[in-house]
């Protein structure tokens, strides 16, 4: 009974967490802290924290991990099934209406015109990083790039697209000239 109970609880958290993983949270507190008080509020602090440290998406992250805590691995399987069902038919209705309809035209040139936004929106995301990381505002008058920053973004940007070096070892590479950086100039941002 348990396994329903948190298979349907994640079903409605996968159903309406539009916005991506933290739009889910204040679904995934109300099912789990408020409704049915399997986790207390500092628990669910605990949740987010570990969902976020893990790979993958938060929100199959945080059912799994209630799932666990309530009824075991069987629960973890029940919630997280429940989390991503929802998903799962929507994209698999869509992959099936998409096959279906490819060859009409109509749905050729409405999916060209979506590729430039999607561009934009990722670029636009891009750039925000960049800035956030490679320059900072001193007193909001001036900009002043950090050297630091900016040499390993070179560096990786040049490893990975014109040597084609494995993603993995680059941040590795990376990661580890960061820390010497730090190492060797303790006064670094």
């Amino acid at each position: 009974m348990i396994y329903l109970k948190l298979f349907f609880s994640f079903i409605q958290v996968g159903l309406f967490s539009i916005g991506g993983g933290y739009a889910a949270m204040p679904l995934i507190r109300s099912q789990i802290v408020e409704q049915r008080g399997w986790l207390t509020m500092a628990e669910f602090m605990n949740l987010i924290t570990i969902a976020e440290m893990t790979p993958g998406p938060i929100t199959v992250n945080a059912a799994t991990f209630t799932g666990i805590r309530i009824a075991g691995i069987g629960g973890a399987i029940a919630a997280t099934l429940g989390c991503i069902f929802p998903s799962l038919i929507l994209v698999s209705m869509l992959a099936f209406l998409y096959y279906r309809c490819q060859k009409f035209s109509i749905i050729q040139n409405m999916l060209a015109s979506l590729r430039p936004a999607v561009i934009a929106l990722i670029s636009s995301a891009g750039l925000s990083i960049a800035r956030t990381t490679l320059l900072t505002d001193k007193e909001f008058s001036s900009v002043s790039l950090r050297l630091p920053d900016a040499a390993v973004f070179v560096t990786a940007f040049i490893l990975l697209r014109k040597l084609k070096w494995n993603p993995i070892l680059t941040m590795l590479l990376c990661g580890f000239s960061y820390l010497l950086l730090h190492l060797l100039v303790p006064v670094l941002p």
